[in-house]
């Protein structure tokens, strides 16, 4: 087993958990008000744009081939 084969494998794991969890916590904070609030929307929502980013890098959709 090549062993980009298997960090890309660790990193697509990591990705849905990471993912999964900022989805849940973004819903869950969704209703909230205030500048904190917004704060936490804006971070939360970067955070799921990079996982859809590391979850096509790690399915070897995005970036380069070799």
């Amino acid at each position: 087993m090549d062993a980009a084969l298997v960090e890309r494998g660790i990193a697509f794991v990591a990705a849905i958990v990471a993912g999964i969890t900022a989805v849940v916590q973004l819903k869950n904070d969704w209703a909230a008000h205030g500048l904190d609030a917004v704060v936490t929307k804006v971070l939360l929502g970067l955070l799921v744009v990079g996982f859809v980013l590391s979850l096509l890098a790690a399915a070897h959709i995005l970036g380069v081939h070799a």
